[in-house]
């Protein structure tokens, strides 16, 4: 397994990307890497931390795209930045997969420049994973098809529930469809038509209809759809809310006395882990011919290394092969 890493991306790069890709090298024998930056950096920061492996190989990049910075101008003007050689190492197939920190548009801006979309995919859709009150679920898209039509959003009940199924461990997942209520006529035009497509569709899955926005961390349903704007608006809102419900539980426990103090921190450092990007390493971009693990900017080696896994699981299961079947069973449902 070939991984392209972008050094360069995130935060603190590029010591969490070297960190991770030394523990990943470590926990996984057939994994080879292509740590991706700037060369002279990169070399140093090796010798620094003393790594030396025949499967760790620095290629050569020219910039950054800086988190900031607007996606397609920021790669037109830096074609051979850290992002987009990454991808090019992908579409060349000297790569299986891609991970990267770095600019979340950037990465989905250059995938799609390339056009290795899997056969049948109209559209790729980035897939969160989110801890619920029945364990986890998967939201799909969050941000890389803002603008997206009735039969993406089924295409990505396909992906989502494949993904589902093969990386988390659901057996039978439940699809919904986020919407503004349950009842059949509600929402607008594309929520509409996507829950007809979805109800009559010939999904490997158990579509239970129109899913509201509470339902979500209920457990209503293991896969939940929806076009990117609203996904990742979704998204961001339930990352502040979490902050803001850490932090302020934190503070009020700083009353309670001292033995009741200690015992509800190790409970909330617990819980707060089943939220932490670090856990899961990142968000995958289904529908790509190839892998591509989007991770957080502030990512840290952790991080990076579980990233690097999922690249590895993902690539065993044969996930893209099984979505390409399925899109294909869709028929028409399937074309845009």
């Amino acid at each position: 397994m070939r991984v392209a890493l972008d050094a360069m991306g995130g935060d603190h790069a590029p010591g969490p990307n070297i960190e991770g890709a030394a523990a990943a090298l470590e926990a996984n024998p057939d994994l080879e890497i292509r740590l991706v930056g700037d060369e002279s950096l990169l070399r140093e920061q090796l010798s620094l931390h003393g790594l030396s492996s025949d499967r760790l190989t620095v290629v050569p990049s020219q910039g950054v795209v800086g988190m900031d910075e607007k996606p397609t101008q920021a790669l037109r003007a830096k074609p051979d930045s850290s992002i987009a050689v990454c991808w090019k190492l992908m579409a060349g197939r000297e790569v299986e997969g891609v991970v990267s920190a770095g600019n979340t548009g950037a990465v989905v801006a250059a995938g799609l420049r390339t056009r290795l979309f899997l056969k049948g995919v109209r559209r790729p859709g980035i897939a969160v994973t989110l801890p619920t009150a029945g364990g986890q679920a998967v939201m799909m898209d969050v941000g890389a098809n803002p603008g997206a039509r009735p039969e993406h959003l089924v295409q990505y009940a396909v992906m989502g529930t494949i993904y589902a199924k093969r990386v988390l461990g659901i057996e039978s997942p439940r699809v919904g469809l986020m919407n503004i209520g349950t009842e059949d006529g509600k929402g607008n035009e594309l929520y509409r038509e996507a829950h007809q497509m979805l109800s009559k569709a010939r999904l490997e899955c158990q579509y239970i209809g129109n899913v509201e926005g509470r339902g979500l961390y209920r457990g209503e349903a293991d896969v939940v759809i929806c076009e990117g704007f609203v996904g990742n608006v979704v998204l961001k809102v339930s990352e502040g809310m979490a902050e803001f419900m850490m932090r302020s539980v934190m503070q009020t426990m700083h009353h309670a006395l001292d033995a009741e103090r200690e015992q509800g921190s190790q409970a909330l450092q617990k819980l707060a882990r089943s939220y932490e990007y670090s856990e899961s390493g990142g968000a995958p971009l289904l529908g790509i011919d190839g892998v591509s693990i989007i991770c957080h900017g502030a990512s840290d080696g952790r991080s990076i290394a579980n990233a690097l896994k999922v690249v590895a699981k993902i690539e065993h299961q044969n996930i893209n092969e099984q979505i390409m079947r399925e899109i294909a069973g869709l028929g028409d449902s399937a074309d845009s």
